[in-house]
């Protein structure tokens, strides 16, 4: 194991680090500070990140905050699919259009300061990253696009994210998936957070941002109402992958994340119901997305002609001329050559059932067949 996995498997702050010190306090007091004793390095490494981010954070309102309440946004494009479908693939794809903007690994991991602390810090830390991601073989640097769902649960700690830190409270934090079932005011400090976070990307900028989280695949009708000329990209995947790559992502995190010990023989249930109820909510609110500002494509179709499905996303978005991202595309594209993706074993057959009899609707209207590995 390179020593750079091991210092991160111990000290690593995972999704925390970015948090202030006031937002970790009340944070390990919502969870009875109920952190295993293995975890106590790396709940004093996000201490010690804390202290810093409060400090950062006023000197960054001071310098930022008038410039930033004015800022007017440009409706985003949003990447939307459930964990491990493909969406980190397709977002690294978008952002080699120079026109375009994404939220970086530092400025996800360090919301609150990354204006002022990111040209020196970023480098600092970026030694301290192995050169892959621990779920995959995709390369991981803090200058590489990241979901923005990390930057606003350290922004507002209403993420889904916090059940991979805290897995015994899972069920308390599921309810920010689709925040179906949270309070008008956890809604409004969501929203606020994440105004906050693409005004500050935008400032920095000046274009218009291509970002990926896969919760906000069932928030649709949140965000057209922040953004109703928002265009949405949704990518979908066979779901025994689905289902065997997120069950790895999730073992992985909480060995990256983690501050409590997991119970394993929940993780399979964990991952069949955040599916559905993912799935449920994104095939009611589709039907919302105005004609012309959404477009639908499959793992397995973009991993055979990345070129070629990339620009059916421009064609069907209205995005601009292709042609200007043609080159740059390519070249990313010809380094990808000899990837090794994941390969797993063959699912149980019981197992195999379940997910076919809960996802139906996506085997449906995809046209999966339940057959098989993949």
């Amino acid at each position: 194991m390179d020593w750079r996995e091991s210092f991160m498997r111990i000290f690593g702050p995972g999704v925390l680090g970015g948090l202030t010190f006031g937002q970790w306090m009340r944070l390990l007091w919502q969870e009875r500070f109920a952190v295993s004793f293995s975890q106590v390095p790396r709940a004093l490494c996000i201490t010690a990140l804390t202290l810093m981010n409060s400090l950062g954070r006023g000197l960054e309102a001071l310098r930022y905050g008038e410039q930033l309440r004015d800022v007017s946004v440009e409706p985003p494009i949003f990447v939307l699919g459930h964990w491990r479908s493909g969406t980190t693939h397709l977002h690294q794809l978008l952002a080699r259009d120079r026109r375009l903007a994404f939220p970086s690994g530092y400025q996800c991991a360090f919301p609150h300061t990354f204006l002022t602390t990111e040209r020196v810090q970023a480098r600092l830390l970026s030694s301290l990253l192995p050169e892959h991601r621990p779920m995959d073989n995709v390369e991981w640097t803090l200058f590489s696009p990241q979901e923005d769902e990390w930057a606003i649960c350290a922004l507002c700690l209403e993420s889904p994210c916090l059940g991979w830190v805290f897995p015994r409270s899972r069920r308390k934090y599921m309810r920010y998936l689709t925040f179906s079932a949270a309070s008008p005011d956890e809604r409004a400090r969501w929203r606020e957070a994440f105004t906050w976070f693409v005004k500050k990307l935008t400032w920095k900028y000046r274009r218009r941002l291509v970002l990926k989280s896969p919760p906000h695949t069932c928030r649709i009708r949140l965000l057209l109402e922040m953004f109703p000329d928002a265009k949405f990209v949704h990518i979908h995947r066979h779901p025994y992958a689905v289902f065997q790559s997120t069950r790895n992502l999730l073992l992985k995190m909480f060995a990256w994340l983690g501050l409590q010990r997991p119970v394993l023989e929940e993780v399979d249930d964990w991952i069949l119901e955040q599916y559905r109820e993912m799935y449920d909510v994104f095939f009611e609110e589709r039907k919302f997305i105005p004609p012309g500002s959404y477009h639908e494509l499959a793992f397995e179709d973009l991993d055979r002609n990345p070129m070629g499905e990339v620009r059916k996303v421009y064609e069907a978005l209205g995005l601009p001329d292709f042609a200007g991202t043609e080159g740059d595309l390519q070249r990313y594209v010809d380094s990808l050559r000899g990837y090794q993706k994941n390969k797993f074993p063959q699912l149980p057959e019981p197992l195999a059932e379940r997910i076919q009899t809960m996802w139906q609707a996506s085997f449906a209207e995809w046209g999966y067949e339940a057959v098989g590995a993949i």
